[in-house]
């Protein structure tokens, strides 16, 4: 017997980022949607213990030791229950790795749900909530999907009203980005200055609520963004080269250095993905739709 589970991408539609804590972490208001590109996570029982495979793009970047968060996710609802993690997780790769996109987040949220389902330990979904946030800020919102307000450092999720189908294209960087290493640059190009406490704009919401991709285009923001692009400047041109293709916003995802491009509808996303596929600026294009649910048990 064996459990696979879908979880979706992520793209940022707002990331405001207060100063930094002490403990290191910074406070967030970061509007979650989650989007039609997925990785696919499937438990198997072992008698060996853990064991983690991956196939995919860009598989061979993605870490299989007990660094991976679908291992940890593993270990943890097994501590909880007082079993041993002995489970082969499997993971189908197709969200960007190191892109911005929560991948790594998605992987953890698979796993948990996978296991609980192998298992059958029963967890509730505020259980499964508790350990998603042990194991990464992020990781709460891949196993809910949709759209949220994260607050805290993320974990905290307002769920959100979605009004209507947002067409997205997504441009992969030719290298990754260190997380850590996007909020790093963003302290020190922050230093000196007061940063205000991060709050939701209630115009991206707003949008949100009433499908409204032209008012979500006016009001999408990303506090990393000028992080990101120090870090890897030429990003910056594909930014470009996206909105030159016609986009309605452009910015980088999360911490990139995937760039996403709002599009007004499908044909419009298809036109975008061509000219930034023939721009020379990124090594691959993909085309997505947002909301998509969270993370689902597949038949």
């Amino acid at each position: 017997m064996s459990v696979t589970v879908r979880v979706p991408a992520k793209v940022n539609v707002q990331l405001a980022v207060g100063a930094a804590r002490p403990d290191g972490f910074h406070d967030l208001a970061n509007v979650f949607l989650a989007v039609s590109l997925y990785d696919e996570i499937t438990a198997t029982p072992a008698a060996d213990g853990l064991r983690v495979t991956c196939e995919g793009p860009d598989a061979d970047q993605v870490p299989l030791d007990r660094t991976n968060l679908a291992a940890r996710a593993a270990e943890a609802l097994a501590a909880r229950y007082g079993r041993e993690p002995d489970v082969h997780l499997h993971i189908a790769k197709d969200i960007p790795v190191a892109g911005g996109m929560a991948g790594g987040s998605a992987d953890g949220a698979g796993a948990l749900l996978a296991c609980d389902a192998l298992w059958g330990t029963g967890a509730g979904r505020e259980e499964l909530l508790d350990i998603c946030a042990e194991l990464g800020s992020d990781v709460p919102f891949s196993l809910v999907g949709g759209a949220a307000l994260g607050t805290g450092r993320g974990e905290r999720l307002t769920e959100l009203e979605v009004g209507g189908d947002f067409h997205w294209v997504f441009a992969l960087a030719a290298r990754g980005l260190s997380t850590p290493a996007v909020y790093r640059e963003f302290d020190r190009l922050a230093k000196g200055r007061d940063i205000p406490e991060p709050v939701a704009d209630q115009a991206v919401l707003d949008a949100l609520a009433k499908g409204d991709a032209a008012a979500l285009a006016v009001a999408v923001t990303n506090d990393l963004q000028p992080a990101a692009l120090s870090l890897y400047p030429e990003l910056g041109d594909t930014l470009a080269a996206g909105r030159a293709a016609g986009a309605l916003a452009a910015l980088v995802s999360g911490s990139g250095p995937t760039t996403a491009f709002l599009a007004t509808d499908a044909k419009s996303a298809s036109d975008i993905a061509g000219v930034l596929r023939a721009s020379g600026t990124c090594r691959d294009v993909r085309t997505a739709v947002g909301a998509a649910a969270g993370a689902t048990v597949l038949d």
